[in-house]
């Protein structure tokens, strides 16, 4: 397809809105059992190949409205667009040589072709560093072997973005983080076990032995060092979760508020409740906060930019924007009540389908932890112990700081708990937050949202104050079971 072919972004967007609706309007079980063509056909993974190749030029807003468009009917397929895209088309067209990207973006837009990204080990999950799958060169290529697990699209991908480290003379592995690119017609990849996952059903995962030979010239060539590829790449992935979680939290807020206007409960609809006005009102703040976030990523996250330095911002829309998808869905389940429940329902299916979430692509707790790490390093060097000063100074957090003022001017020290850096992280990340949903309401972003948001986000944030101000300290204790079983308490 050639760049005067493609059609204006609207009309392209309208043409995948229709065959997502049509799809999902009566899913089958299972992305893969026929219909999936329907949607490949649509182009959905062109958003993220370069215009010269064919594709819509990899332009961020149109990745992110596309992940948005595709996670209003089905979160998992907009995992899948995500997967290809960020996880994959991406880094091949910063990183592969120009005769693999010209292979590879041609197999995507005419050949319906999937690809994905293997880094997770059975033993080393979120300490990816450690990884044991190696590789050593050999006559013309590279021979890879290990074993991968949690690749979205196990069995079903046609390309794999595979990570190893090299083999040592001495017969150990050097530091050194390596991508290559697999395609099925190399062999050498087989599916040990398919896992049966709780929730993204659509999306195959399992475990892989790796026992492959690839050529020279699939081995990707970092700017830097693989370090920083694999962070350039990660980065850049989880700026991109907010089009997933937009079009996903904007589903949850109109079937609630479908849901509440027709149900009536006391002789009213549940909407003149007051505690349901206020889970609605926090539900559209979620959606006020993910459409900042997209606004930011629009700006920072282009496939020409080095995105390796941005841990501050990435891990703060990962893992507060995944806690705020989980929470909606919660909400709306609370909200629809035992019919939610039932498996064909969307309140139950957005709850099971949004928890991974939080946990891939670096679990909440660790990035909250990370997030408060990088603040409390670059205060130390500064010399500055004082939150509201620091984060006053800071081009991410200057005006939420000042909006803030009060509650955050508090001085910290260096010797804090891991519980206390994860509510540390919380509290950053949320502060992040606010400041995007301030720069997208000064952007003309409807007042009134911003200001319902603004409102909810500073309760939550003076909640995790307090809860981060409580200096109590809470014990495990070892072997409970001792002088606590409750029948031995019971008079007579």
């Amino acid at each position: 397809m050639k760049k005067q072919d493609l059609p204006d972004f609207p009309d392209f967007l309208k043409n995948l809105r229709m065959k997502l609706t049509s799809v999902f309007q009566n899913p089958i079980p299972g992305l893969f059992a026929g219909w999936d063509a329907e949607l490949l056909d649509a182009s959905p993974f062109s958003v993220f190949i370069p215009s010269r190749f064919g594709g819509r030029g990899q332009k961020v807003h149109e990745c992110l409205t596309v992940l948005e468009t595709c996670s209003y009917e089905s979160l998992p397929f907009a995992l899948v667009t995500g997967i290809n895209g960020a996880l994959f088309l991406q880094p091949v067209s910063k990183y592969a040589e120009e005769h693999l990207q010209q292979k590879v973006f041609n197999d995507f837009l005419h050949h319906r072709n999937l690809g994905g990204l293997m880094i997770t080990e059975p033993d080393f999950g979120s300490d990816a560093l450690q990884m044991r799958s190696s590789f050593r060169e050999e006559e013309g290529g590279y021979r890879l072997r290990g074993t991968k697990h949690w690749g979205g699209l196990t069995g079903r991908a046609d390309y794999w973005l595979l990570t190893a480290r090299g083999e040592t003379e001495d017969g150990g592995l050097d530091r050194t983080i390596n991508f290559f690119v697999w395609d099925k017609s190399l062999g050498g990849i087989e599916v040990e076990e398919y896992y049966e996952s709780l929730g993204l059903e659509m999306i195959p995962y399992g475990r892989n032995r790796i026992d492959t030979h690839l050529p020279a010239g699939r081995r990707l060539k970092p700017d830097g060092s693989g370090v920083r590829m694999l962070l350039d790449l990660l980065h850049r992935s989880r700026l991109q979760f907010p089009g997933m979680a937009t079009g996903f939290i904007k589903r949850l807020l109109d079937e609630a508020r479908q849901h509440t206007r027709t149900r009536q409960v006391g002789g009213k609809p549940l909407s003149g409740y007051d505690q349901v006005q206020d889970r609605m009102a926090v539900l559209q703040s979620y959606y006020t906060v993910s459409s900042a976030m997209c606004a930011y990523s629009a700006d920072v996250a282009g496939v020409d930019k080095d995105c390796s330095g941005m841990a501050l911002p990435a891990n703060a829309i990962k893992s507060v924007i995944t806690d705020m998808m989980q929470s909606a869905a919660q909400s709306l389940l609370q909200l629809v009540g035992a019919k939610g429940y039932r498996r064909d329902h969307i309140a139950g299916q957005a709850l099971v389908d949004s928890r991974p979430f939080q946990i891939f692509e670096g679990s909440n707790d660790i990035l909250y932890e990370q997030i408060a790490e990088a603040v409390l390093k670059s205060m130390n060097r500064l010399k500055e112990s004082n939150v509201y000063r620091y984060l006053k100074s800071s081009e991410l957090t200057s005006r939420a700081a000042v909006w803030l003022r009060d509650s955050l001017d508090f001085s910290l020290n260096s010797g804090l708990s891991q519980r206390k850096m994860v509510d540390l992280g919380r509290i950053l990340g949320r502060l992040i937050s606010v400041q995007m949903v301030m720069t997208l309401g000064d952007r003309g972003f409807r007042n009134d949202l911003v200001e319902n948001c603004l409102g909810i986000m500073k309760r939550r944030i003076q909640t995790l104050l307090g809860n981060f101000a409580d200096s109590q300290e809470i014990q495990l204790i070892e072997n409970y079971e001792e002088g606590s079983a409750w029948l031995r308490f019971i008079p007579g």
